[in-house]
Parts: C-alpha cells; sequence; structure tokens
C-alpha cells in the first residue's frame, strides 16, 4: 500500500504552464498552431532536492500521450522533491531540429532558473517514453554544454533510425520518408554514444511488438562499452505504452527500481 501510495498520491501544490518560445520558436514545421509549452511541476522549496527531470512524453512524433507519459510523472517527481518539467514539444513534419530545439531550450531554460526554482544546474535530467525516448537519448548523445543534461531515463525507447530496428513511424515523421541513410545514422542513438555521454536508467518489456526490445538493449550495450553507467530493466510482458499506469503487472518493482537508481548518484 505504501509503495502504491508513493506512485500515486499526489500533493496540492501549484502547476504553472509556460510558452517555451515567448518571442517565436525558431525551426518551423510549417504548423504555426503547434505550440511548445512546459508544464512546471516544483517541490515545496524545503523539500526539494535540487534535482529536475524534463519530461519528454511519447506518440511516435505523430502526437503526445501528454497524461500517463508526462504529467502523471511530474507529480510523480515533484512529490520526490524532485522539480519536473512536463514538455509539449512540437511535431517534426521530416524536420528533426523542430523537436530538438525544444528539448534542448527546455533543460536551457531550467537552468536559466535554477536559482529561483531552487535546482542545482548539474543535476538536471531528461526522461522520455517511445518515440518521447528517441527524443530524449538524442538530446543526451548529441547536445553540448548548457542543453547537455547529467542523467537521462528512457521507458521503452526508439533509439535507432536503422531500417529493420526503429520505429517506422517515428522514423518517417521525424526524417520524413525515404532513403536518408546519413541522417538515419547521425540520430540513432547507440551510435552516438561517447564516454561523455550522461548516465541512463533504461525500462522495457520482453513482449514489446511495436518498438523492436533490441533498441534499449543495444543502447544499453554501447553505454556499457564506453563505460557509461547505465541500469537495463526488461519486465517479461507489458508490451508497449504502459508508463505510469497501474495497471502495469510490475508498476511497484518498477517504481522501486526507479527510485533506487536516483537515490544512487
Amino acid at each position: 500500500m505504501l509503495l502504491t501510495c508513493m506512485a500515486v498520491a499526489m500533493s496540492a501544490q501549484s502547476v504553472k504552464v509556460m510558452n517555451l518560445w515567448p518571442y517565436g520558436a525558431p525551426n518551423k514545421n510549417g504548423d504555426p498552431a503547434d505550440t511548445a509549452k512546459v508544464w512546471i511541476y516544483l517541490p515545496d522549496a524545503k523539500k526539494a532536492t535540487g534535482r529536475a527531470i524534463v519530461i519528454c512524453p511519447g506518440g511516435g512524433y505523430s502526437g503526445l500521450a501528454m497524461s500517463h507519459e508526462g504529467h502523471e510523472w511530474g507529480k510523480f517527481f515533484q512529490n520526490m522533491g524532485i522539480a519536473a518539467f512536463v514538455l509539449k514539444y512540437r511535431m517534426p513534419h521530416g524536420n528533426p531540429e523542430v523537436p530538438i530545439s525544444d528539448a534542448e531550450e527546455a533543460i536551457k531554460m531550467v537552468r536559466r532558473n535554477a536559482m529561483t526554482w531552487h535546482i542545482k544546474s548539474n543535476e538536471v535530467g531528461i526522461m522520455g517514453s517511445s518515440a518521447g525516448g528517441h527524443l530524449a537519448s538524442t538530446i543526451a548523445t548529441l547536445s553540448e554544454r548548457t542543453a547537455k543534461p547529467n542523467f537521462q531515463i528512457l521507458f521503452y525507447p526508439v533509439i535507432t533510425m536503422m531500417q529493420g530496428y526503429t520505429h517506422q513511424g517515428s522514423h518517417d515523421n521525424f526524417l520524413g520518408k525515404g532513403n536518408r541513410k546519413r541522417q538515419e545514422k547521425n540520430y540513432s542513438s547507440d551510435q552516438q554514444v561517447t564516454r561523455t555521454t550522461p548516465r541512463a536508467w533504461i525500462a522495457l518489456s520482453d513482449d514489446d511488438t511495436v518498438v523492436p526490445p533490441a533498441n534499449g538493449a543495444n543502447y544499453y550495450v554501447e553505454l556499457y562499452r564506453h563505460d557509461v553507467p547505465a541500469s537495463l530493466h526488461v519486465y517479461p510482458d507489458g508490451g508497449h505504452g504502459w508508463g505510469s499506469n497501474l495497471g502495469f503487472k510490475y508498476h511497484i518493482e518498477m517504481i522501486m527500481e526507479l527510485k533506487a537508481w536516483l537515490d544512487s548518484f
């Protein structure tokens, strides 16, 4: 019962929403109605750990699962004393720089306001589910300086853009259709890992038929090869897209393992 309450108990603390680009967004996607926003879940100042997480929901780069892969996690981390920022990033429509610029700006925004929000600039992580996991791992492997996160949390992530292992819908929406070998490699996070890639926690189901489990597993192998601390959790079943849902059979174990990992550094 205690563990369940940890997962679902929500405090009455306020939540703010901000326009990520108040003066206009760069890297247009052809849809002026598609705007980037951030929901800000700040813990009570007395409870704040100084840690922060930017959360990127999934949706195949065609939409966003804002509830169980976004806001519910925002409340969960808020109750842990971790500031959470749920990002509604813009859809790429074949232009990768659109969601990338949104995710990078979200991290920069957190660091710009670190003192006001009781956040330590060297404890800003990124989290993503499914296609949001691809965006999060892309930021973790390719972004630099103030846009580079200190850690990453990935749920059943799309990692590769290479044919045969990618999630085709995410691939086509992110890069556009057609043969784009160079871009496919550049945006395959397992091929971009270096020794400076931030530590990672990865969770997925063995029976995922939407995003091949090899995505997360291969990413873990590359992190291991480059001496990057990483933790891989493969659950026997559950399929794809379970997020924060209590109906996921291994929800309690997953919460315990995630919390233990966060407490380990």
